[in-house]
Parts: structure tokens; sequence; C-alpha cells
């Protein structure tokens, strides 16, 4: 009897002990679905081969906010104390108030600081901003991969968890909707606090299936990290207990603990900004492009209805759905009015609210059934939440960056539904799983893989620099006022490279025209049109109608001290152009006064003033104008010339040729 028991003692030990061996020992898949090291190895350079094209790319869009433009970044090290104690905006418009502009304020330090260290060790070099950038994204690739299998191998077993892991991760890692996570430098924030939160769910479960809590320190530790991202991490404090309800035999007590540390995280960080930033989640919405439900009604904004601003918001949550499915056309700018004002009148706005009323129902329905399908429904509306507008606004409409998290969950159900189509294929042979139930799952998921790859790589290169993007996306965005502005400026910046007057700087000068025209029609109470198209027309020597467009602009915003000063410019410039090119004196003292008035303290006006009164023979006003440039610059030699050869045809010859002189000695060239 001893002899029987043996066996059957050991046997037993061992099953219990090893719950998953028998589903280990009958794997079906192919076995490279097992090696996890290979996988990890896989995912790495499957980052570096869909994104290391953007390695070489220029600083884009935003970048400007964060690293180039932010006195705080550029200082380096130097500069974190000044990231840690302001508003993430402050650092570029360097003015208080101006930060808050975006509604909900921003506290995003961890990022600013990692561009501050970067700074310091590589200086102005966005090659190795997007170098990190690409292996931050392959690294997150890596944690979701080790998360999915750390949840579901113990209550799934390997052949499920180890092909939904794979699934997922790779049909994450090629989604063309992360290409302006991943290409756009600033996007690192949604890239780190992913990263950050999966990785404190990871060591979250580590700690309670080795029962040390150590690793709940590190999760806590990790998740505050992430916080400091970007606030969305905060979405994790409903993702937690639900994995602990969904993937564990945790009771209500112990998922309490486990969530309590990321609570405690949580309740830091908001203490801490609002230290920084106050009780005031954003500034008063009083412009469209920083408040996209708003209305032009009589010249003036008004918001939308309650209809009108629910209805666009569910329009626009369609729209992700849709995207994630099928990721064409892909644009950055989703500014008013690339998505028009919406009703609940436009189907697609009620297919939309009844997609995700359904989604929702599945969800509730599912995680009582533990249903993993429920599970990634529940982790797309979850992380979705905080930035589709019905929380609180968020500054825009909706933004492709906006789906990197929530694209987590609706990987994992297309990772799931692929393993279940490989059940129903099993049931053709006996109920029996096997290598060959999966052949179709795999190869549907590697056309996806490879189509969405595929388009990932031939999107990379709008984000090369400013002029691709805005160039390429004002295609797709037409009625976005903020995109047809930027074309316009960009377009402005490019043609100023080229050789003045040549026949292409006049073309792509007249093309940014038609962009900025485009955005005025569409937005006139936006100011940058009118200003960007007073710069076109002053390049185009066309002063008249430049001095039209700025005055526009100062009627839309009188307080812009851009349109003012360039303004200023342009009657200096004009007076200028009038007097040396065209010969047209009177006009160029028209212009030159008009200038003076505006800014009498001008050097350069007062020069010009001088010469042309001086060339008019009015000269009193040529010895006035250049005696009130000389005091500015009491050593130019120039202007000592000038003045000298104006104080002698005025009847001071004496005087006149004392000037001279000492401009003579200062300078020997000059007079000759």
């Amino acid at each position: 009897m001893a002899k029987k028991k043996k066996p059957k003692t050991s046997s037993s030990k061992k099953t219990s002990a090893t719950p998953n061996k028998k589903v280990t020992s009958k794997r079906n898949l192919p076995d490279f679905f097992y090696n996890k090291k290979l996988n990890l190895g896989l995912i790495m350079v499957f980052s570096l081969l869909l994104y290391g094209m953007t390695i070489f790319y220029d600083y884009t869009q935003d970048d400007a906010i964060v690293i180039t433009d932010n006195m705080y970044t550029t200082q380096g090290v130097k500069g974190i104390s000044g990231i840690l104690t302001k508003d993430t905006f402050y650092g570029f418009f360097k003015k208080e108030g101006k930060a808050s502009l975006v509604d909900g304020g921003r506290y995003r330090p961890l990022t600013l600081i990692m561009f501050a260290v970067e700074w310091s060790a590589f200086g102005d070099n966005p090659l190795m901003f997007h170098l990190l950038t690409v292996l931050l994204y392959g690294l997150t690739g890596i944690v979701l991969y080790l998360l999915l299998l750390k949840m579901l191998r113990p209550s799934k077993g390997d052949d499920f968890a180890f092909f939904v892991a794979w699934v997922t991760t790779f049909l994450f890692m090629a989604h063309p909707i992360h290409t302006e996570v991943v290409a756009n430098i600033k996007g690192r924030d949604e890239i780190v606090v992913l990263l950050g939160s999966l990785a404190a769910v990871y060591f979250s479960l580590k700690s309670y299936y080795e029962k040390n809590p150590v690793f709940n320190i590190v999760a806590a530790g990790i998740f505050f990290l992430a916080l400091l991202a970007k606030e969305n991490a905060i979405t994790f404090l409903a993702v937690v207990p639900l994995v602990y309800f969904m993937f564990t035999k945790a009771s209500t007590s112990k998922i309490l603990i486990q969530t309590t540390p990321f609570l405690g995280m949580a309740i830091l960080f908001m203490v801490i900004r609002t230290s920084v930033l106050g009780w005031n989640f954003g500034g008063e919405c009083t412009e469209l492009m920083n408040c996209p439900y708003l209305k032009i009604e009589g010249g003036g904004y008004v918001p939308f209805t309650a209809g009108e601003k629910f209805a666009t918001i569910f329009y626009t949550l369609g729209q992700y759905v849709k995207l994630l499915f099928f990721p064409h056309p892909l644009t950055h700018d989703y500014y008013p009015y690339h998505i028009g004002i919406m009703n609940f009148g436009d189907w697609r706005v009620i297919l939309s609210l009844l997609m995700y009323i359904g989604l929702g129902i599945y969800a509730l329905l599912g995680i009582v059934k533990k249903d993993v399908v429920a599970f990634g429904i529940s982790f797309y509306i979850i992380t979705l939440s905080i930035v589709s507008n019905l929380v609180f606004p968020v500054g825009t409409n909706m933004a492709e960056r906006f789906a990197f998290m929530p694209s987590v969950g609706f990987c994992l159900v297309l990772g799931v539904l692929a393993y279940r189509l490989a059940v129903r294929f099993s049931k053709q042979n006996d109920n029996r799983l096997s290598s060959a139930s999966f052949k179709m799952p795999i190869g549907l998921v590697a056309v996806a893989i490879i189509l969405f790859s595929l388009k990932t790589v031939t999107r990379n290169p709008a984000w090369k620099n400013n002029y691709t993007l805005f160039m390429t996306d004002v295609e797709i965005s037409k009625n976005s006022a903020k995109l047809q502005n930027s074309a316009g400026g960009t377009t402005i910046e490019k043609a100023t490279t080229l050789p003045e007057d040549s026949p292409e700087q006049i073309a792509l000068l007249n093309k940014a025209i038609e962009h900025l025209n485009a955005a005025k029609k569409i937005h006139p109470n936006y100011k940058s049109p009118y200003l960007l198209l007073g710069n076109a027309h002053q390049y185009l020597k066309k002063f008249d109608k430049a001095i039209e467009y700025y005055n526009q602009a100062l009627q839309v915003a009188p307080d812009f001290p851009d349109a003012e000063n360039n303004l200023t410019l342009a009657y200096q410039n004009g007076g200028k152009y009038f007097g040396e090119k065209m010969n047209n004196i009177p006009k160029s003292l028209q212009f030159l006064t008009q200038a003076y008035q505006r800014d009498p303290n001008n050097f350069e006006t007062l020069r010009l003033l001088g010469i042309a009164h001086g060339i008019a023979r009015n000269g009193n006003k040529a010895v006035e104008f250049l005696e009130k440039a000389l005091k500015l610059q009491p050593e130019n030699s120039s202007i000592m010339f000038n003045l000298g050869i104006a104080l002698a045809n005025n009847g001071e010859p004496e005087r006149g040729q004392q000037l001279m002189q000492k401009a003579k000695q200062l300078d020997p060239s000059i007079g000759q």
C-alpha cells in the first residue's frame, strides 16, 4: 500500500505546486511564441525598424514648447528647479498667466527634466532626443508584453497568455496611430506615462504573487513618476483593481491593499500639482484655438449648446474607434473646423453613441464573467475618459496621441479574438486545440501587422520637419484654421531661405498667402493669419497691403505686440524701399513719417528720414533727424558724415566740415 501511496502523493504535490504544468506540457503554438527572451529582443528590434528613420528628423510642432524655446530645458540641469516649480508651458511663454491659456493646466515635469538632462549631455541635437524616444517606445512594448504574461498566465494558461501577449504587443507596436507620439519628440510624455503605468502594475502583481512588499514600494515609486510625466496616469486607479479582480483570486481587502500605493501616490501628486498650479485647472476659455467648443456669432464667441457640444464629443469618440480599425488618413491637427459643429441629427453621432453604449454594457456584463475582451474594452474606455472632453476640457477636439494609451485595450481585444478564432477552428478537430488551429489566426494577425507597419513607415516622413508635416497634413485637415495658418507660416519661413525676389521665393510667398487666406476665412477672428499675411506681403514689397493686414490683426486683437512691431517695421521698410529702390521720395517720406510717429526713438527710422529729407532738399528736417540719430549712436561715423553734409548744405559749413573730418578719423574709408 505504501508503494502505491508514494507515487500518488508525489503526483499530487507536483500538480498543486505547479498548476500550469499540464498547460505548459501541451503547448500548441509554434515554439518561438514561448521564447520570452527572443520576443523581448524582437520587440526592441521591431521598434527600431519601424521608427529608426525618425532618428534623423528635425524638431517638429510642439518640440519648441518643451525643448528648443523652453528657457528651462535649454538651461540643462540648471533649469530643473524651474521645471519643478512652474506650469509645463511657463518655460515657453515666460510670462505668468500665459501657461494656462490651454484648458486644464499642465504639470508634467518628468519629460522636461529628461529633455533638460539630454540638453546638458548632447546639446541642441535632435538625433539624440529622437533616438531615446524610439528606445523608450521599444521598452514600453517590452513592459506591455511582460505585464500581459504576468496577468494572463496564472488564470488562462500558457497558450492563451503567450499568444495573446504576443499578438497584442506587436499590433500595438505597429499601429500607425502612434506615429505622432514616437516621431514627435514632445510625444514622449505619452510614452513615459504608459511605460510607467504598465510597469507599476507589473511590479504590483509581482509583489502579490511573490508576497514581497518591496515590489509594492517599487510600484508606487514608478507610478508617481508616471504621474509626473502626464496626469492621465491617474486613470490607473480604476485599472489596477480591475486587473486584480479579473486575473487573480485576491479578496476585496487584498485588492484594496494592492491599490492603496497607487492611491497614495495620486494624492501626493495632486497635492504637489495644486501647490504649483493652484486649484485652477485652466484659464478662462476665450479663444477658439484653445477651446474648440466655441463658435462665432455676431463677430464674437459664444459657447456651443449642450447638444452641439456632446454631439461633437461623441462624434470624435467614434473617430478614435474608426482610426484604430482603419488608420487612414492620419493628421496631427483636429482643430476647428477640421471637425465641425455636430448635432444629434447626424447619423454618425448616433452610431458612435450607440456603439459606446453597447461597449459599456458588454464591458459591465463581461467583467462579472471575467471576460478578457470586457477587460480590454474597459481599459480602452477608462484610459480614454480623461482626454474625451467629457470629464473636463483638454483644449482640442481630439488628437491621435490621445489614443496611445487606450490602444492597448483595443489591441488586447484583437489578440483575444484571434485566440478565440483558433478555438473555433479546434472544434473541427474534436475540440482539440492544436498548432493547425492557429494557422488562420496567425495569418490574419500577420497581415494586420504588415499593413499597420507599412502605414507607419510611410507616415513617418511627414514628421521630418515642420514644413513636411504641415504641408502633408494640410491636405487632410483643409478646414483647420490652425493648420492652414501653420502651413502659411512655415511656407514663409522656407521662402526667406531663397534668394530675395527670385521666382521661387515669390511662388512660395503666394502659396503661403493662399493658406493664410483659407485660415482667416475659416476663423475670421484668428489674429495669427493677419499677422502672417502682413509678413508675406512685406517680403513681396507690397507694403500698403502689409499695413492693411497688420491693422486688421490689431482690430481682432488690440493688444498684439507682434502686430504693433511689424506695422512699424512695414512703414520703415516701405519708406526705405520707395526711397532706395523706386526713387519715390514723397512716398518714402510718407511711410517714414508714419514709422517715426509710431516709434520716435528708432535709430533706423531717424537715419532714413534724415537721408530722405536731404535728398528732397529739406535741409532743416535732414539736420533735425540726423542729429536725433547721432544722439542715439554718438560714434556712428556714417551718421556723423551725413549730418556734416546736411549742415554744410544748410548754411553751417564750418560745423559740417568738423563733423565730416571727425567721421573720417573714425572711418578713413568713409566718403570715398
